[in-house]
């Protein structure tokens, strides 16, 4: 292993956004739980069962927000109508619902702000120092915004985001076509990079698309089921892996 706790075939570092880099992965739980539930109330009334931590973790933490949508809608046997990408805000429709809870994630980043996790920023700047190619990868929309608000646009490489993805058809994860995507334009193979994430559907998408190394980041006390569905190691923060304190 290198000292960045790597494999030392690793010559790439392919980096999850929300959870990873920036603190918005609670922001994102928050705005998903708000939309879900007033649509829930509206729709079953008062004695709705709430949307929860479970269900973010199972059915949309990872996810490209229509995929998410979907998945949790059919947890609770609703059907709703695709709609398009552009539907409003309170259209009931798949990308309605889609576009409220965006909404909801832009008022909070826009009140609150938006903050980085020191040690991913530390640990991407010791990768790089040492040669390492890196991309974020993030099924958001928002995510050159959010990379700029925390000036960390310049420390990737290469951006597969929500935007990049829907240009080139790719499917989001759990699917691993979006970090193949940033490993074919890094120029590396899927063996020669390496995956951080904190989302199930991150690791499933590391697991499925042979990565040299699947690093799952453990953020809410999710660890083992992190391993079941495909880490290599579970951290609390980068630093644990290595690099510069």
């Amino acid at each position: 292993m290198t000292e960045l706790g790597l494999p030392e075939e690793i010559k790439a570092c392919l980096f999850d956004l929300d959870g990873v880099v920036t603190r918005t992965a609670v922001v994102h739980a928050a705005a998903w739980k708000e939309m879900f539930d007033a649509f829930l109330r509206e729709r079953e009334g008062e004695h709705f069962r709430p949307f929860d931590d479970h269900d973010y973790d199972e059915y949309v933490d990872g996810l490209p927000r229509a995929d998410g949508v979907r998945t949790f809608l059919a947890s609770r046997d609703i059907e709703l109508p695709d709609g398009n990408p552009d539907d409003p805000p309170g259209a009931e429709t798949v990308h309605g619902l889609g576009n409220r809870k965006n909404a909801l994630v832009l008022e909070k980043i826009r009140t609150d702000g938006v903050e980085a996790y020191d040690d991913t920023l530390t640990y991407i700047r010791a990768a790089r120092a040492q040669g390492l190619r890196t991309a974020i990868v993030s099924s958001s929309a928002n995510c050159r915004d959010v990379l700029r608000a925390v000036d960390a646009e310049d420390l990737f490489d290469v951006r597969i985001d929500g935007v990049v993805a829907a240009e080139r058809h790719l499917p989001g994860k759990p699917h691993p076509d979006t970090f193949l995507a940033a490993a074919h334009d890094l120029g590396l193979d899927a063996p020669r990079s390496a995956v951080f994430e904190d989302a199930l559907a991150g690791m499933d998408a590391g697991r499925a698309g042979g990565f040299g190394y699947v690093v799952g980041l453990d953020r809410v006390g999710q660890t083992d089921a992190l391993y079941e569905h495909g880490a290599d190691v579970v951290v609390k923060g980068l630093a644990e892996l290595g690099g510069p304190a």
